[in-house]
């Protein structure tokens, strides 16, 4: 996500010492697991991709409903076009890495809520994007928006979403199964499923899994919005301006967000990567 703005109350982890040990202790036993796309790390899956792109669908309609969307034609259209350059792309690096069988199941949608408070934006599984209007005086033009949209897809077709539900399952309910989850707790298997998004994070064991799902949305980001058409090197200006819009950022430690002089000095890093892949519009 792009901000650490808690959009619902969400329950906190297991934490501690021996918590974390019982953890990864539960993980290691299991042998669901899936890679990540150009990075190669692995990563827990416990919930199938139809299971998620179905819960995020029906979350992504449940959450629209208590938002008010945009009217401004002309923001909701740059959303998208922006949008659709970047879906078109993210089903290419799909493609291209094995992955045909989930851009298939990809609806792409987009859309822009009017919230000017709130700097954020989301991608659930299987291409349900939502953008605040506040993050839109910060990506100042459509190459940052790019950069924002680009970086949430990034998210869903990395699997982030599904890591953080396998994850969250084993730390709330003990490895229920998610259609047994929602059956017996609906309630709080929602919750679980907003914070897998993203829409939430806390300080526990799950801290680290947040902050390496940040950089690899970062690098993969900056690629789907190079092949989409739009300069990569507008992530740098654009957390450049998160950062100067900033109040203070938590110890990195404590975010589940590397801190942006990290994340500015990663991008650099990455940028003749993904600049390998643009081509000028």
């Amino acid at each position: 996500m792009m901000t650490m703005t808690l959009l619902r109350h969400i329950p906190r982890p297991v934490a501690g010492g021996l918590a974390a040990l019982l953890f990864a202790a539960i993980v290691g036993s299991l042998g669901g697991c899936a890679i990540v796309p150009l990075t190669g790390r692995s990563q827990l899956s416990l919930v199938s991709e139809s299971e998620l792109v179905a819960l995020g669908a029906q979350d992504y309609k449940d959450l629209l409903a208590g938002e008010k969307l945009s009217t401004n034609r002309a923001e909701t259209r740059t959303v998208a076009v922006v949008g659709q350059n970047v879906a078109r792309s993210a089903e290419q690096f799909m493609r291209a890495n094995g992955m045909s069988r989930q851009a298939a199941d990809y609806q792409w949608e987009f859309t822009l809520i009017e919230d000017d408070a709130t700097a954020n934006a989301f991608c659930m599984p299987g291409g349900k994007v939502g953008v605040y209007s506040g993050i839109l005086p910060i990506t100042k033009n459509s190459a940052g928006l790019a950069v924002v949209v680009a970086h949430e897809v990034a998210h869903a077709i990395a699997n982030h979403g599904g890591e953080r539900m396998s994850q969250l399952l084993l730390a709330q309910l003990g490895g229920m199964a998610l259609s047994q989850a929602l059956s017996q707790k609906p309630e709080e298997t929602q919750q679980l499923a907003m914070m897998a998004y993203g829409l939430g994070a806390n300080v526990g064991v799950l801290l680290p899994y947040d902050r390496k799902q940040e950089s690899e949305a970062d690098r993969i980001g900056l690629i789907l919005m190079a092949q989409a058409g739009y300069d990569p090197q507008a992530a740098v200006s654009f957390w450049q301006r998160m950062e100067a819009q900033g109040s203070g950022e938590p110890p990195e430690f404590l975010s589940t967000h590397p801190s942006h002089a990290t994340r500015i000095s990663d991008l650099r890093t990455w940028l003749p990567e993904a600049m390998g892949y643009y081509k000028k519009p």
